[in-house]
Formats: C-alpha cells, sequence, structure tokens
C-alpha cells in the first residue's frame, strides 16, 4: 500500500504523462518503445521543458517575463526543498535527483528559454550556438543520463553523439516552422541568413549541417542500451522523414506552410519499429 508521498509522486508523474501525451502524439507514441523503468523519467524531462517552451511560445496574451520569473523560482524552490505543489515541477525534480542530472544542464536550457522573450534576430554563430545547446543538445544530455543509469563513462561516451542529435532536431524545428517564427514570432535563428531574400543555397547549407549532425548521432544511437535504443531511433526516424519533406520543399514554401509528417507516416513509420523489435533487426 502506498503512503502519502507514494500517491502524491504517482500523481505528479501521472500530470507529465498527461503533457506528453496531449502536447505531442507523436513523441507519447515513440514512448511507449521505452522501457518502462524509464519512461517515466522521460514523461518527466518533456514535461518541464514543454512548459517552458509554451510560455515563450504561446502565451501570447500573458506577461512571459513574469511567467518564466515564477516558473524558474518555483522550480529553484522544489529543487532546493525537494517538494512542489506544481505537479510537473514535483516529478521533474525527482528525476533530476534521482538521476543526477547536472544543474548547469537545466541552467543552460533556462538560458535559452529566456533568450526567446527578447529579439532573437541577426543571432551570430557563437549565440546561435548558445542556444542550439540550452534549448535542445541539453534536453538530449538529460535524457542520456537516464538512459545510461548512472554509468558515467557510457555517458561522457554518447555525449557527443546526444548533442548532435538534439541539434539536428532543433534546427530541422526552425526549418519548420520558419514561417511562424518569422512571420508571428518575428525570430531568425540561423546566423547570415536574410529571410527577406531566403534562397536555394541558403537552404541547402542548412540542410547538409544538419545532415552531418544526423550522421554523426544515428552512430551513437547504434550504441545505445536496449531499454531506450527503439525509442531514440523512432524519434530519428521520424525526424529523419520530417527532413526528407523539407528537402523536397520548395524555398518559398517554406515561408508559408508548415511541414508536416502525414499521421499515416508515422504509423508505418512506427509499425516499422515494432516489426523490426520482433525480429531483433535492431
Amino acid at each position: 500500500m502506498m503512503n502519502n508521498l507514494e500517491i502524491f509522486n504517482s500523481f505528479c508523474g501521472q500530470s507529465s504523462k498527461m503533457v506528453t501525451q496531449k502536447y505531442s502524439t507523436s513523441f507519447y507514441k515513440a514512448s511507449s518503445l521505452f522501457h518502462p523503468e524509464i519512461r517515466q523519467h522521460i514523461y518527466n524531462i518533456y514535461g518541464f521543458v514543454r512548459l517552458a517552451d509554451e510560455i515563450v511560445d504561446t502565451f501570447h496574451d500573458y506577461d512571459k517575463v513574469r511567467l518564466m520569473t515564477e516558473f524558474e523560482s518555483s522550480y529553484e524552490s522544489a529543487r532546493e526543498n525537494c517538494i512542489s505543489l506544481n505537479p510537473i515541477l514535483h516529478s521533474f525534480c525527482v528525476t533530476q535527483r534521482e538521476q543526477k542530472i547536472p544543474q548547469h544542464l537545466v541552467d543552460a536550457f533556462l538560458t535559452s528559454m529566456k533568450m526567446d522573450l527578447g529579439e532573437i534576430k541577426d543571432l551570430n554563430d557563437e549565440k546561435y550556438n548558445e542556444y542550439i545547446y540550452g534549448s535542445a543538445e541539453v534536453v538530449g544530455l538529460m535524457c542520456l543520463k537516464v538512459f545510461v543509469n548512472g554509468n558515467v563513462e557510457e555517458y561522457e561516451k554518447l555525449k557527443p553523439y546526444a548533442q548532435s542529435l538534439g541539434a539536428a532536431f532543433q534546427k530541422i524545428n526552425f526549418l519548420r516552422d520558419i514561417s511562424a517564427d518569422f512571420n508571428d514570432l518575428n525570430r531568425t535563428y540561423f546566423p547570415g541568413v536574410d529571410f527577406e531574400n531566403f534562397t536555394h543555397i541558403d537552404k541547402l547549407e542548412i540542410e547538409n549541417d544538419i545532415a552531418k549532425d544526423f550522421a554523426h548521432a544515428k552512430i551513437g544511437i547504434k550504441m545505445l542500451p536496449m531499454s531506450s535504443k527503439l525509442a531514440v531511433f523512432m524519434a530519428y526516424k521520424y525526424y529523419f522523414n520530417l527532413f526528407k519533406k523539407i528537402k523536397k520543399t520548395e524555398t518559398k514554401q517554406l515561408l508559408t506552410k508548415r511541414i508536416r509528417v502525414s499521421n499515416a507516416r508515422k504509423m508505418y513509420l512506427f509499425g516499422e519499429m515494432i516489426l523490426n523489435k520482433n525480429l531483433n533487426l535492431l
């Protein structure tokens, strides 16, 4: 029989799971491929980063700076006191403690989120790389801490591959969301690119950079433990399919619509992954 704290922890974990399910059906589907022992930790990480991302990207009718300040303050309190009545923050802090997620990763993530509260225009290479690291690479590293279950040697070995995968995902998100970022949010993430005169050459250079990230990341995916390999490879395949669609899309079209992978294609990829799992092909 669970005691009261265990009941509360379970409730908070279910809240993070619900956030994952409601905000990303694709990721939630892929997460079913994680081993049950690590699945809840991934939900907890996703819930935390999703709430912060929602503050900076969608809560336009509210004071985003105040909301982010309160979010960060509430997180600090949850971390210091080992409890929070905010179920998403509580469950994330449980994962951070149990999986020994370094504080500098969380700090880097929050720094990038706060960058989105200001003007994201004309980033130089240094600021661009800083943003990519904090908004995406560190999320991959948080998950990697869960995947290796405390094995420091494995973490250090797989760390650069996890960063490459996170970077590839984020850069694809930038390309996919150019229309909303540029036209609605007045954001231009890619250094040296004028989206008033976005050319095929500009697009090709970005795609070549992403292809390098993907090629490097795939090496690391093959080295992951089976408890996480299938789910990460599923996410890789989804984003790689999205990448292929973007590559086939005319430059001008990217500025007017958001490119998606169809639900039918997602289901096919998931079915293919299950088949590979059952045939021990991965």
